[in-house]
């Protein structure tokens, strides 16, 4: 089967890191990443923003990027709730397009949900000693239904303390557009998530979305807090890679 990465602007451009420790990940299970050089942003930006045009055009560039691809994965619940809440609505006056659209919808995943649903994997052979707690994002959680899948995955990583967030549905106030028209509500919002984060006492924050990530990670910072940050991606190769080293 042909799978594609959609990696997302902020993976692509700031967090890397994540998208190699995917192509790591699925590799174990003889999926070769194929990466479609033209892909671009989802548009979510400017259709949250009203410019339901600009973010059509970027739509199209990804239905033609990923038209051949059996499947499509992104380290994003947040990218990938837009390409299959908002494509159908974009497209929703061209018949042809909308077909196009419809196809991109079932085939897209969001990376947990692939491995689970689709590679029927659960458990990825990783060692990870350390507390950890894990917040869910609110377009992956509540827009994509992503909830058992992570959770399966963390809890057969040997080692791994996970401990619960309190509130942990709140949202973190980023929100993309949301964090710059309303920063005294959003920077409120992240510094009471990040609250109930210290109050675990976790060495380790894990995730499903950089948006949300990068915001919490900044006020922890900001606060001088030193609470590592990571995407559950990111987690999982570090705890195979440690796991192949002890063996």
């Amino acid at each position: 089967m042909k799978v594609s990465m959609f990696i997302t602007c902020l993976s692509d451009l700031v967090y890397p890191k994540v998208g190699e420790s995917i192509v790591q990940l699925l590799a174990k299970y003889g999926v070769k990443l194929d990466f479609p050089a033209m892909q671009t942003c989802c548009g979510q930006p400017a259709f949250n923003s009203g410019y339901w045009d600009e973010a059509r055009g970027s739509a199209l560039t990804l239905l033609e990027a990923f038209e051949d691809s059996d499947f499509v994965i992104s380290p994003s619940g947040s990218c990938t709730s837009m390409i299959h809440h908002y494509y159908p609505k974009l497209f929703e006056n061209d018949p042809v397009q909308l077909a196009r659209a419809n196809r991109l919808v079932e085939k897209t995943y969001e990376f947990t949900q692939f491995l689970v649903q689709v590679l029927g994997v659960t458990d990825v052979g990783a060692e990870f000693p350390h507390k950890v707690t894990y917040h869910p994002s609110c377009h992956g959680s509540r827009l994509l239904g992503i909830k058992a899948e992570p959770m399966q995955l963390m809890q057969n990583v040997r080692g791994m303390e996970l401990l619960p967030l309190p509130h942990a549905e709140d949202c973190c106030g980023f929100g993309g557009t949301f964090a710059v028209k309303m920063c005294d509500i959003s920077g409120a919002m992240v510094s009471e998530k990040s609250d109930h984060v210290l109050e675990t006492e976790a060495e380790v924050l894990v995730g499903l979305d950089m948006g949300c990530l990068m915001n919490i990670a900044g006020n922890l910072s900001y606060r001088g807090k030193p609470v590592k940050v990571m995407h559950l991606a990111e987690l999982l190769a570090e705890g195979v890679k440690l796991a192949h080293e002890r063996a």
